[in-house]
């Protein structure tokens, strides 16, 4: 049970290991893109490359739905970014129940985005878990773990490619020992969550300290993007470190541009260097890219979107 790309390596490997995978179950089908042209999701693709029935219910707290996960008459289901919370019923359909690949080191970042959360928090380490799940919101016994450090400058969909073929070692070492293995159960009073993204989480807030907004601006990738206001419009950035230069102008001013770079005061006298963003309705573009067609002066404002 997996939608987005990071679910095929485990979906991949499961096959490869030789176990019998009876149904995939992923997210209908939805309209993308300018042309709203339906898409099947990673999962699905994968699922028919390899010949394996996919199923796409609408909902899943259904009895017809229940009635249907249980024909499967499987062993264990594994889920890895399904998308919906499942009912109690299917987490106790088969004998093994259900297994979820987690993308942190659970209890912390328990909730839909952990990998993005972990970069915009700062994190210098991330991981997978492998857990039994439960009715909670990943809240189940922990099966395995393990652990992997946040490389510098790393965004988070580089992250999370990673870390899904991490999770899906760690799926198959879990499914080869899930008779002797002894589930732990969570530390809950050490839990922290990472919430859906939303929009409004994009929008950039220069009074934070230049490696604050730098953390989330790796990490609020793809979506929402870390973005402002400059010149009435809305503007992009997708790539920026904190600089150790110090800087005495308020925050969202620029203080300097290179042929390659802008550097824009942040809170607490920190300054920021942009090396790549983007125009409303324009593409990506490098900023020495961008400063070769606009003239961007020293004194100019970055603000909040109106």
């Amino acid at each position: 049970m997996g939608t987005p790309a990071a679910a095929v390596p485990t979906l991949e490997r499961i096959a490869a290991d030789g176990h019998e995978v009876v149904a995939v179950y992923t997210q209908p089908d939805r309209p993308s893109g300018r042309g709203n042209k339906v898409v099947f999701s990673p999962a699905k693709s994968k699922a028919l490359e390899l010949g394996i029935p996919v199923l796409q219910p609408e909902k899943v707290r259904t009895d017809e739905a229940l009635s249907t996960f249980r024909s499967h008459g499987a062993d264990v289901a594994v889920v890895v970014a399904y998308g919906r919370i499942l009912p109690i019923g299917f987490l106790n359909a088969y004998p093994k129940g259900a297994v979820n690949v987690h993308f942190s080191l659970l209890p912390k970042l328990r909730g839909a985005a952990p990998v993005n959360w972990a970069i915009a928090n700062g994190d210098r380490k991330s991981g997978v878990t492998t857990m039994r799940m439960d009715e909670g919101l990943d809240t189940g016994d922990i099966l395995l773990q393990r652990e992997t450090p946040i490389e510098a400058g790393e965004t988070a969909v580089e992250l999370l490619s990673r870390l899904s073929f991490v999770g899906a070692e760690l799926l198959a070492e879990t499914l080869e020992n899930i008779e002797t293995l002894t589930p732990r159960p969570q530390e809950h009073e050490l839990a922290t969550l990472a919430p859906i993204l939303k929009r409004s989480d994009g929008e950039i807030d220069w009074n934070l300290t230049s490696a604050k907004i730098s953390n989330r601006v790796r990490g609020f990738q793809p979506f929402p993007a870390s973005f402002t206001s400059f010149r009435g419009e809305r503007l992009t950035i997708w790539a920026a470190e904190p600089t150790l230069e110090a800087s005495s102008a308020d925050p969202g001013e620029i203080v300097e541009t290179t042929k390659d770079v802008i550097f824009v005061s942040c809170g607490k006298q920190t300054t920021l260097a942009i090396t790549e963003l983007q125009q409303q309705g324009r593409k990506r573009l490098t900023t020495r890219d961008l400063l070769n067609g606009v003239h961007i002066e020293k004194g100019e404002r970055f603000s909040q979107i109106q």
